[in-house]
């Protein structure tokens, strides 16, 4: 599909991606119907766009480039690296949420996999980011439901459930709007590249 000149360069731009969106927070803005009343107000959606550039480099650079720059991201934040949302370290390995990080790799490619089936079309673009999303989702979840059986030190002192609807279920609307941002910017960008 791609030459490895050009996978290296989109693991490039997908881990650069993803570093800046770790600390840049995701706005919206109030429905149409609302604007006479308020005007255009942004409100936050209370995620970082660290999700959408994961499934962003997928889309554009393909399920090996995607993976590769997750790779890359996790093993420079593992090195003490500042680019996770806390810092860095190895001790990131005991944090129970570090699934998520971790999902980001088999997200990528699995995005990455989706976004190069067929044609680009929205409803394609979409799909794989949905694909992807899951992905990380079931990656944390799993990490998590690890952690709590085995108690490891990291492990909050909030029941179960509660971190699955901390780091799952409250993110996802916020992450479902990144990811309508996500499908439309790779749609464009795919037409205007020729791929």
């Amino acid at each position: 599909m791609f030459a490895a000149s050009n996978q290296l360069l989109w693991s490039m731009i997908g881990l650069l991606l993803t570093m800046g969106g770790t600390f840049l927070e995701a706005y919206g803005i109030t429905l149409p119907w609302n604007w006479s009343k308020h005007g255009i107000q942004t409100i936050s959606l209370g995620v970082t766009f660290q999700v959408g550039a994961v499934l962003l480099v997928g889309c554009l650079g393909g399920k090996n480039a995607g993976a590769l720059s997750q790779i890359a991201y996790l093993v420079m934040g593992l090195t003490l690296l500042p680019v996770f949302a806390d810092g860095g370290g190895i001790g990131y390995i005991k944090l129970s949420q570090f699934g998520y990080l971790l999902g980001f790799i088999p997200g990528a490619w699995i995005c990455g996999l989706f976004a190069f089936k067929a044609r680009p079309r929205l409803e394609t673009l979409a799909f794989s980011c949905i694909c992807g999303l899951l992905t990380i989702h079931l990656c944390g979840i799993t990490y998590l439901i690890i952690s709590y059986i085995f108690q490891w030190k990291g492990t909050e002192n909030v029941p179960l459930m509660q971190a699955i609807l901390r780091y799952s279920w409250f993110a996802l609307p916020g992450q479902l709007n990144v990811v309508c941002a996500v499908t439309v910017i790779a749609y464009i960008l795919r037409h205007l590249m020729f791929y």
